[in-house]
């Protein structure tokens, strides 16, 4: 499929052609043509000779640029000038213009509708996704590194317009993810998570933690977080920090959600494997027997071996 200019596709958008073009093209992709596209500004840059072109306007899309080069963003009343390297999120919600500062400039980027995002399995919408919120600052600065890891998605992108492969469009959904992700990744905390629900974000990251040393699929895997100070530590939070936030969104201890989740994998461990009682407690990060089947009785009011006939 061979790309078209930007303008084009706008207006192509506006006149209603999708609709009687689409009955020529295969029923897998009818409903995705119009709703993607990826360019190269070097296919659109004049030469160094011609005016510099006129910033685009194309309210209906959501852009993700890759600009290697100095240009100028008018974007909600801010004005950001922009140097090498800079990964740039804008929204047809937000006004925006874009304007490049010399003939070097290169880069790519690519324009989708919302439709062509379907909702994550959290629920949270393309509208709803922190890096295309007003708040939330729209351009990343990469490094080196970045910048190629980026360039390569783009050059994937390009790869999969051209190709007849029959499921591109998910392909091409995966990687737009993937620099949506990627450029959150590197957004402040603060802009991702306000401040008022920080007692929300460190029990998810908790919760998570917790949740990353199950399931035991061997007995010679050994739990690497066993104490509320191993997890506070690993969330660079005060043990006490960590217990009053839990408390507070759980009604628990952190003590009391690490034994609960132990209990739960033991019920498991003992009722669906083979393993001894000895390799189980070794597993769950207990010094011995004794210290596991007291540990399992005080939570279930059983001993291990009671609880597996």
């Amino acid at each position: 499929m061979k790309a078209t200019s930007l303008e084009q596709l706008c207006q192509h958008l506006t006149t209603g052609t999708a609709t009687e073009l689409s009955a020529l093209l295969p029923s897998g992709i009818q409903g995705e043509i119009g709703h993607f596209n990826v360019f190269s500004l070097a296919d659109l840059m004049p030469s160094s000779s011609e005016k510099p072109p006129t910033p685009y306007d194309c309210r209906t899309f959501y852009k993700i640029s890759l600009l290697q080069g100095r240009s100028r963003v008018e974007y909600a009343n801010q004005v950001l000038d922009l140097e090498q390297n800079t990964l740039l999120f804008s929204t047809p919600k937000v006004p925006f213009q874009w304007l490049p500062l010399g003939p070097s400039l290169k880069g790519e980027f690519c324009v989708f509708t919302a439709d062509f995002l379907t909702p994550s399995k959290s629920g949270v919408t393309l509208e709803e996704l922190p890096i295309f919120t007003k708040s939330t600052y729209p351009a990343v600065r990469l490094s080196e590194t970045q910048a190629a890891r980026v360039q390569m998605i783009f050059q994937q992108m390009q790869e999969e317009m051209a190709s007849d492969y029959a499921y591109k469009y998910d392909l091409l959904r995966t990687y737009t993810l993937e620099l949506i992700h990627f450029g959150q990744k590197l957004q402040p905390v603060t802009a991702l998570h306000p401040a008022h629900n920080a007692a929300a974000r460190v029990t998810s990251l908790f919760v998570e933690l917790l949740e990353r040393q199950f399931p035991l699929e061997t007995p010679q895997q050994q739990l690497r977080l066993r104490t509320a100070k191993d997890y506070a530590d690993q969330l660079a939070v005060h043990v006490n920090h960590l217990n009053k936030v839990l408390k507070e969104t759980t009604g628990l201890t952190t003590t009391d959600l690490i034994g609960g989740r132990l209990v739960q994998e033991a019920k498991i461990l003992l009722r669906h494997t083979d393993w001894t009682i000895s390799q189980i407690a070794d597993s769950l990060g207990f010094a011995d027997v004794a210290h596991f089947s007291n540990f399992f009785k005080r939570q279930t009011s059983l001993a291990p071996g009671t609880f597996r006939v």
